[in-house]
């Protein structure tokens, strides 16, 4: 079934007013303002933030090769780039997600880009551009953090999965695939979930999900490697959202014919194409990505219409293999339309810098939407849908 492709609106509130004008303030500091979000997060219950264990928009991911399921408090994810560093993880189910990711973690330390800043707001269009460049401790130290704190986070209704990707700077394709294998085996250890970023335009790397001869390596390997571990852990691939439908299906099948579980639409769309979004600015305005070169690229509102257009492809087309959406998710008519297209969950992360509370403000539309079609919760939508 076809679905038209809304991009509702939200309007500004109090809240919303006081991000604005933080934004302004630090404006020259945006990277501050951008790592800040944790300390919102930890003291999130001075500011009306709550933990919410209601049963009415739990999410329960289930797989047809019974990898473990995913158990979400609601099907709103922190995508990965907000916790980096893996500490605090429960922190955000007081501002209500049901999920994060952590990392994006590569196998060694990683300071990421060194120019400054590495990320920008666009006020009119509701978006971030950023070139951070991978900055992460290293995926040895987010997985034991994340091993240390996931039954409390279970607790708080909350699934951890880690984002895992190749270190940049390495050459030759066995050293780069024995890289991405061992920070995969360290990870599925301690996540819900593994997510493997092949598709990061932020370091001036090459991406993987480009190369049809790498990426069906890599995921040929990884499937294998999973084979051989006790707990059966679904395996997630993040795309980028600036491919082809032809590039689309060729990754696609791969992906299928290797048994991975599901994927992550998308990831940031490319500053060098950006010309492709709605958006009035153009790179020739965006010092942070010009001064690197053009890394890096743009998230944000102005996304959302690609992405429904990958994420109604991919669940027409292969209507088996689990989705999570991620681009431009600011509103919880947005993420129930999505829930009508058959995504599992969606990730989201931008729209905390432009709405107070914004995952409690998406989890209160998602409910209204949901009644509006005369269902009292999620699961009653899902069990009709079955």
């Amino acid at each position: 079934m076809a679905f038209d492709c809304i991009n509702h609106e939200y309007y500004l509130l109090k809240g919303d007013k006081i991000l604005a004008l933080i934004r302004k303030i630090f404006h020259k500091y945006p990277e501050f303002r951008h790592d800040s979000f944790k300390n919102f997060a930890r003291f999130a219950r001075l500011y009306g933030g709550r933990l919410d264990l209601s049963p009415k928009l739990k999410r329960v991911i289930k797989f047809p090769d019974h990898s473990n399921s995913l158990y979400l408090g609601c099907p709103i994810i922190l995508a990965a780039g907000a916790n980096k560093t893996a500490k605090r993880i429960s922190d955000y189910a007081n501002v209500g997600f049901g999920g994060v990711t952590v990392g994006t973690a590569t196998r060694r330390f990683r300071e990421g880009n060194t120019h400054r800043p590495r990320i920008g707001f666009l006020e009119d269009e509701r978006a971030m551009h950023n070139s951070m460049g991978l900055n992460n401790e290293g995926v040895e130290v987010i997985s034991a953090r994340v091993d240390e704190q996931l039954t409390r986070a279970h607790k708080c209704g909350m699934c951890v999965g880690i984002s895992v990707a190749e270190t940049p700077g390495l050459t030759h394709e066995a050293e780069k695939l024995k890289d991405l294998l061992e920070s995969f085996a360290i990870a599925y250890k301690a996540g819900d979930y593994i997510e493997i970023n092949v598709s990061c335009p932020n370091t001036g790397e090459d991406r993987i999900d480009l190369d049809s001869h790498f990426t069906e390596l890599v995921f040929s390997e990884i499937m294998k490697q999973r084979s051989s571990q006790g707990p059966r852990k679904a395996v997630y691939a993040k795309l980028s959202p600036d491919m082809s439908e032809k590039q689309l299906m060729h990754i696609m099948d791969i992906l299928v014919r290797y048994g991975v579980n599901g994927v992550v639409l998308g990831n940031t769309f490319p500053s060098a194409k950006i010309g492709a979004l709605p958006m009035q600015k153009c790179i020739e305005d965006l010092a942070v990505l010009r001064n690197d070169g053009d890394r890096g690229g743009i998230s944000g509102r102005p996304l959302y219409e690609n992405m429904f257009w990958m994420v109604s492809y991919i669940k027409k087309n292969y209507p088996n293999m689990s989705v999570m959406a991620c681009g431009g998710i600011d509103h919880g008519y947005k993420i129930y339309d999505l829930l009508k297209l058959g995504v599992d969950a969606v990730q989201c992360y931008s729209v905390v810098a432009f709405r107070w509370m914004a995952a409690h403000s998406m989890r209160k539309e998602l409910l209204q939407a949901l009644r509006e079609d005369g269902f009292n919760s999620l699961n009653d939508y899902l069990e009709r849908e079955k």
